[in-house]
């Protein structure tokens, strides 16, 4: 997962440089796979406005453009973008700039046309890898303006690789308790205040399956403006997270997730025919998802549905029929929580891997969803402005997730670290990760918050305390013990050594199981083994053998089946012996040759394998 610096330090800002944070990070147990810096080396790129733009008389794809950079004059560029006309405001990188990737501008003559710089795209600047054309900025933005200022750069973009337990930390709020919770930072708080609800209106939904979805958080937004774009802050903050910035309601989504780590749906409230009810699709529904392919719906899979039939996959991708489009006006928020258990492996059984599906598999905070869809609100309207109606929260407290107090022994945690920190530390670490901790003799009894789900025993507890305490802080500590030296004898040969000596004289290792026929090891032994299995899987494999030849033999014939007329084997394993009470273990080295002494060949006459030969390798 991305995060930009500047975005998670709105969350908490520790006195770390950014290298110290993502050292900490690492630390925490969330590796850092990548650090990248942008806005470096851009410091003299600046907004420019296309003031003409024509066609380049002698090349059909080129473009000859007017520039202002809020100088007194015009700049001449020449400009291949397919996206360059009159009005846009762009980067513009003058002669004498040396971009990110090392080229250094110059005046030059472009099919007999002079250029003086470069309209720049994204991935010119660092910015991102599109490259279809130039990079579009906001009609307000002020011409001649530092870009680095316009975007607030520069940043540092974190790529965290975060294991699969932390589904809290999919989000910048859950890296932020983390490194608050280490560093003592002081961490905005989570709470959002309830937005000042203006119409009564409300979309019912009725919870029908409701261990499948025993929460939905919904509500109505109406009479937003369609025409409303998303600010170039939150365009910015989801393009360093790796989103495409598409329109503002789609973008809030997304934003929501991002920083809260609830993913939210938003459905195009016209559209939507009768009450919601999530629950499991039926053998032969199909539903056209938002990328316009239809796919026929699993039995075990969860589905959004209205009185028209599937309107959505809950938790990996919703519809194309209720979709939100630039022309609507009225929107349905819709955050649910669907438990890990119904989402595991349903978007991987579509051949799909979204960002919603990525987060509910993994686990989401149960109590999250209200907050979610208020934030939400909250930056549409914003944005868009509009009305909002009443938040609905609907739940079968019942079906959502248990949080049970668990006992944290002191002597457990000096056993299993191997070191002794303060009880008073130790309360300190666990209250700073938001958990209920009360003191208890021996040790305390903790309730973990809702969002930390993965905490359910002991050394889940034990774990967070060195985690926070630090592992770089228990100090190593090298263990010695007497090691005395065994007497071998010459007459002892070591069974690697054995074994390689065969492969050397050209026998072939083999694996054979341990059960047989019992018939077959009868025939071997002479006698009848007593270790029979109660239930076994054949009656070719109902005895513990007593030797190893009847499946080298058995091995043999299959080669020799098959015109394999020269086979050499060997096997190094246990024959089993004694009875169901009273049984012992023999390791053996056995050997089987037959067919000719050497390969075939026309320097040397055939001869088939004696006992002479096999004495030799012996």
């Amino acid at each position: 997962m991305k995060i930009a610096e500047s975005w998670l330090r709105e969350w908490v800002s520790p006195e770390l440089t950014t290298d110290e944070l993502a050292h900490q990070l690492t630390m925490l147990g969330h590796e850092v796979d990548s650090l990248d810096y942008e806005g470096r080396g851009i410091e003299d790129v600046v907004v420019a406005e296309v003031i003409e733009c024509g066609k380049h008389p002698d090349a059909d794809k080129l473009s000859v453009c007017k520039v202002s950079d809020g100088g007194d004059t015009l700049i001449d560029i020449v400009c291949g973008a397919p996206n360059v006309r009159t009005g846009l405001k762009t980067p513009l990188a003058k002669p004498g700039v040396t971009l990110p990737d090392g080229l250094r501008l110059r005046k030059a003559k472009i099919r007999g046309v002079e250029s003086h710089g470069m309209l720049c795209s994204a991935v010119e600047l660092g910015l991102g890898d599109e490259s279809d054309g130039i990079m579009e900025l906001p009609a307000d933005a002020g011409v001649g303006q530092s870009l680095v200022d316009l975007l607030e750069l520069p940043d540092a973009v974190i790529d965290v690789d975060l294991t699969p337990n932390r589904g809290d930390c999919f989000s910048v709020l859950g890296i932020a308790r983390d490194v608050s919770a280490l560093t003592g930072a002081e961490l905005r708080s989570a709470t959002v205040e309830p937005v000042a609800v203006s119409i009564d209106d409300i979309h019912p939904v009725e919870l029908v399956e409701p261990d499948g979805c025993p929460r939905f958080a919904g509500r109505l937004v109406k009479g937003i403006d369609p025409q409303a774009a998303s600010p170039l802050w939150m365009v910015e903050r989801l393009r360093r997270a790796g989103l495409r910035g598409i329109s503002p309601v789609v973008d809030v989504t997304n934003y929501v997730m991002l920083e809260l780590g609830q993913p939210l749906h938003a459905y195009d409230a016209a559209l939507l025919q009768g009450p919601i009810r999530p629950r499991l699709a039926r053998p032969g529904e199909k539903v056209t998802l938002l990328d316009e392919k239809e796919v026929e719906l699993n039995p075990d899979t969860m589905i959004i549905t209205d009185d028209s039939g599937p309107i959505g996959i809950a938790g990996i991708m919703g519809g194309l029929t209720t979709a939100v489009t630039d022309a609507t006006t009225d929107v349905f928020f819709e955050g649910a929580f669907w438990p890990p258990e119904f989402m595991a492996g349903r978007a991987r059984a579509y051949g799909m891997h979204t960002d919603a599906s990525l987060r509910f598999e993994r686990g989401v905070d149960p109590e999250g969803q209200g907050r979610a869809v208020e934030r939400a609100t909250e930056l549409l309207l914003a944005i868009a402005g509009g009305n909002a109606g009443p938040l609905i929260v609907d739940s079968s407290e019942e079906h959502l997730p248990q949080r049970n107090e668990i006992l944290l022994r002191k002597s457990r945690i000096t056993h299993l670290l191997g070191i002794d920190i303060d009880d008073g530390e130790i309360g300190r670490i666990l209250r700073s990760l938001q958990m209920q901790v009360e003191v208890v003799e021996g040790g305390w009894k903790v309730l973990p918050p809702s969002h930390r789900f993965d905490i359910q025993y002991e050394v889940d507890l034990i774990e967070e305390v060195a985690r926070i305490h630090g592992y770089d802080s228990i100090p190593e500590t090298t263990l010695s013990a007497r090691s005395p030296l065994e007497t071998v004898t010459e007459s002892r040969v070591d069974m690697e050594r054995a074994g390689a000596t065969l492969i050397a004289r050209d026998y072939q290792e083999i694996v054979t199981y341990s059960f047989i026929d019992a018939e077959a090891n009868t025939k071997f032994t002479g006698t009848a083994s007593p270790l029979v299995l109660s239930n076994p899987i054949s009656s070719e494999l109902s005895v513990m053998r007593s030797s190893l030849w009847p499946g080298m033999v058995a091995a043999a014939a299959s080669n020799l089946s098959r015109q394999q007329e020269r086979v050499r084997l060997f096997e190094a394993s246990r024959s089993y012996h004694g009875t169901l009470d009273d049984h012992f273990e023999v390791v053996r080295l056995a050997g089987l040759a037959t067919g000719a002494v050497a390969p075939e060949q026309w320097g040397v006459k055939a001869e088939a394998v004696d006992f002479f030969d096999v004495k030799a390798d012996v």
